[in-house]
């Protein structure tokens, strides 16, 4: 059973002083120029870390940010997020530019009551990922508490969520994943139909376990972003110059086969916004997908597409969503999420939208309506994983 964060004392028996909790977080957020673009994910680990800071703990946060494969790489730094964290408390953090080092370490063990102690990107060594025991064992003696928030890594076996609970007695989720868990395994037991997910994104191979548990699920499954190009590539549509996974081109035959045997609709677009010659040309053009130029980067969906896929979302009762449908940090190309943004809105319809990447582009457009949905989760692919009926590693090592 996963103990929740506030079934735990955080007073040390022997001492008025509070005890060290060591908190996974999320801070892999968007970052440009040094400053954090998006701080969804920063804030809605507040709670718990202030829950811990009232109960006289001392806290230190870890997280991964990006893919630095195992390297040093400033771009990559957590150093945004810390500030950002900093700006959103009004309080100072510490910061460690190492996560393992003696230093950091000692860092952690000399923080006093009401401290927070932030250390660099676990990513910055592979065995992070690898989930190496050793690397595990290090994170594991910044505190004598680990609480685990951070439900985007979730469905990962990592070190600093999974190999690192074994090193601690005193173990449980905090605030923002036991509200994850609460509302998406309610809306998991019993989903008003028809269901309806909404895929996007650039790669197929992180969501093709997602597309599969689904074509049992959903009624219909709409797949936009370049992913899209993919599948269009399978039924021997041209795309031009757009972005796709040709090595993955037979996996997307399979997957439309599937659907057409179980009778779940996939939702390709029919009709592209985009540019001529090269990314970022600004040479802003339109195709039918049956006609694409040779020269064309596709990059939004087109009006037709946008009907098509509305009309869906309209006659749909639940909605599922990871994934913008272009590239939406562009507003040119942003019109097609834009849309179907507004039209889950409009239709009133239970809404569960996963994702940084979806969660940035509708606070982008409008970031009042981000509390229009019924539930917006940090975490994409653990929250389709979750509703697709699977267990999500790291909570499972929580329980032993």
């Amino acid at each position: 059973m996963l103990r929740k964060i506030s079934t735990i004392d955080f007073k040390s028996s022997n001492t008025t002083s509070g005890k060290t909790v060591l908190i996974r977080v999320d801070y892999n957020v968007p970052v440009e120029n040094e400053l954090v673009t998006d701080d969804y994910r920063i804030l809605k680990s507040i709670p718990t870390i202030k829950y811990c800071l009232d109960q006289g703990a001392k806290v230190v946060l870890m997280s991964h940010m990006g893919r630095p494969k195992g390297k040093v790489n400033s771009k990559y730094s957590l150093i945004p997020a810390g500030e950002k964290l900093a700006e959103l408390l009004e309080v100072p953090i510490k910061f460690s530019e190492d996560c393992i080092s003696e230093d950091a370490i000692d860092v952690s063990k000399n923080l006093k009551d009401g401290e927070i102690h932030l250390l660099e990107n676990l990513r910055f060594y592979n065995e992070e990922i690898e989930n190496n025991s050793d690397f595990s064992s290090q994170l594991a003696k910044h505190g004598s508490i680990y609480i685990n928030d951070a439900f985007g890594t979730a469905h990962r076996n990592h070190a600093s969520n999974s190999g690192i609970t074994k090193h601690f007695a005193t173990k449980g989720i905090g605030l923002l994943i036991e509200q994850e868990i609460k509302f998406l395994s309610k809306k998991l037991s019993n989903p008003s139909k028809p269901l309806t997910l909404i895929i996007g994104g650039a790669k197929i191979d992180t969501k093709i376990a997602v597309i599969e548990k689904f074509l049992d699920l959903a009624d219909n499954i709409i797949i936009g972003g370049a992913m899209a190009n993919t599948f269009l590539l399978a039924l021997d549509y041209k795309i031009g110059m757009s972005l796709a996974e040709k090595d993955k081109i037979n996996v997307a035959k399979n997957l439309l086969k599937e659907a057409s045997k179980r009778g779940t609709n996939i939702i390709l677009p029919i009709d592209f916004t985009g540019e001529l010659d090269s990314f970022g040309s600004g040479n802003i053009t339109y195709a039918d997908a049956k006609n694409i130029p040779d020269n064309m980067f596709c990059e939004d969906i087109g009006e037709k597409s946008i009907k098509l896929f509305t009309n869906i979302i309209s006659s749909s009762q639940t909605i599922l969503w990871n994934g913008t449908v272009g590239v939406a940090e562009n507003p040119n190309f942003a019109v097609g999420t834009n849309r179907i943004v507004d039209a889950i809105i409009e239709n009133q319809l239970t809404s569960i939208v996963g994702g940084g990447d979806t969660v940035a582009a509708i606070r982008n457009y409008d970031n009042s309506l981000i509390e229009q949905f019924s539930h917006v989760s940090t975490g994409g692919g653990s929250c389709l994983e979750m509703l697709s009926g699977k267990t999500l590693p790291a909570l499972e090592m929580l329980k032993k």
